[in-house]
Formats: C-alpha cells, sequence, structure tokens
C-alpha cells in the first residue's frame, strides 16, 4: 500500500507556495486538481516514491508550466 501521507504533504505544499506567488489564484481553483492528479501519476510511475519535498519540487515546476487555457 502506498504511504499517501509525503504525496498530500507535497500537493499542500506545492499549493501554497504556488498561491504565494500567483495571489490572484482562487483557493478552489482548477489547478490544485491537475495537480494531485500530475503527482499521483508521478509518484506511480516511479520505482521509488521519492520524498515530500522532491513531490512538491516537481509540483511546483509542474503548476508554473500550466498555461491558462489547461485550467
Amino acid at each position: 500500500m502506498v504511504d499517501e501521507g509525503p504525496l498530500r504533504t507535497a500537493v499542500d505544499t506545492a499549493w501554497c507556495v504556488y498561491r504565494a506567488r500567483h495571489q490572484d489564484v482562487d483557493a478552489a481553483d482548477g489547478r490544485r486538481c491537475l495537480l494531485e492528479r500530475h503527482l499521483q501519476g508521478r509518484r506511480e510511475a516511479r520505482e521509488r516514491n521519492g520524498d515530500a519535498q522532491e513531490l512538491a519540487a516537481f509540483g511546483l515546476a509542474y503548476l508554473e508550466r500550466l498555461s491558462d487555457d489547461e485550467c
């Protein structure tokens, strides 16, 4: 069974940092759901799960690459 703790921490951390950088983004923005799916898929695709800090960095980079049209 996969430990969801690091994944949840990574999502929360990446989302918090992203919203601090982009204050016009609402807490309920659809990008959070995209972030969760992206990190879940990334975690499942890797042999090792990685820690929350590594996943958060991947998540933040993903959010920065998203265009407004994808949200």
